[in-house]
């Protein structure tokens, strides 16, 4: 497990239990001793965590996983960059849909382009996207779907960081999921809270489909959602580089350039 995904999980559990023993992290986690104590060393120095005997706790004052702010821009203003590229892609990811199937449409403004064109397909879509559920509700044989949490309001999506937020029992044939950042260490996030629900999204699907601009692909960003490995299908414009459908390829991703 990466460095990234393990602070993810580490902030997960501190924020749905509060306190975490070191031996159950190095249980949960599959890791040494040595790991779990640099890991801690490195959130502690963040200001994220604090040690204590035994274990560690959320930071007093650190930020509560029900805050209404996320890391990155507002959806309404994030949607309007790359507004072209994003139709588009929106236009090719509506295409892989089947009528009647289930599927999942995870938060986000590349995904919420396509939406618009699932219409008469009949689809029971779950999603915790405030956004993308006003878009679906007015379609005749739409069947929406949301989890249980906190609401987001520059945003509009619904994350939890606890278990229990009313999918477990659910499964999809396919998840679209947008990203911060694609490269070769995965596919990449900015905020772990978005990292604890999307990891669990993806545990309820047969396929994975990433949705990205181009530029995702020249960004950075703080923590990995998984590795290419795990990706099936990647939408992207264009733009992309020649360099970077290659990488892609590599991974046995299959690679949609949409126009």
């Amino acid at each position: 497990m990466h460095s990234a995904q393990r602070d993810a999980e580490i902030s997960r559990l501190l924020h749905s239990q509060g306190f975490i023993s070191f031996k159950q992290l190095c249980q949960q986690l599959d890791a040494s001793s040595a790991t779990i104590r640099r890991d801690l060393e490195r959130l502690e120095t963040q200001g994220l965590i604090e040690r204590v005997r035994g274990g560690a706790r959320l930071k007093e004052g650190s930020r509560p996983a029900s805050s209404d702010r996320l890391v990155g821009a507002p959806f309404e203003q994030n949607k309007a960059r790359h507004a072209e590229q994003k139709a588009a892609i929106g236009r090719a990811a509506a295409k892989l849909c089947v009528r009647g199937e289930a599927i999942i449409i995870d938060g986000g403004t590349t995904t919420f382009q396509m939406c618009s064109h699932l219409e008469g397909l009949e689809l029971q879509v779950l999603t915790n996207s405030l956004h993308i559920v006003n878009v679906l509700l007015p379609q005749p044989g739409a069947r929406v779907s949301v989890p249980g949490g906190a609401i987001f309001r520059e945003q509009n999506i619904i994350l939890s960081p606890f278990e229990d937020d009313g999918i477990n029992r659910y499964h999809a044939s396919k998840l679209f999921m947008g990203a911060a950042a694609v490269g070769a260490k995965g596919l990449m996030q900015a905020d772990v809270v978005l990292i604890q629900a999307e990891q669990k999204l993806m545990d309820k699907v047969d396929q994975l489909i990433v949705l990205v601009d181009s530029s995702k692909f020249r960004a950075s960003a703080s923590f990995v959602v998984c590795d290419l490995d795990a990706i099936d299908i990647v939408i992207t414009d264009a733009g992309v580089r020649d360099e970077d459908v290659r990488m892609l390829k590599s991974h046995n991703v299959e690679v949609i350039i949409a126009r």
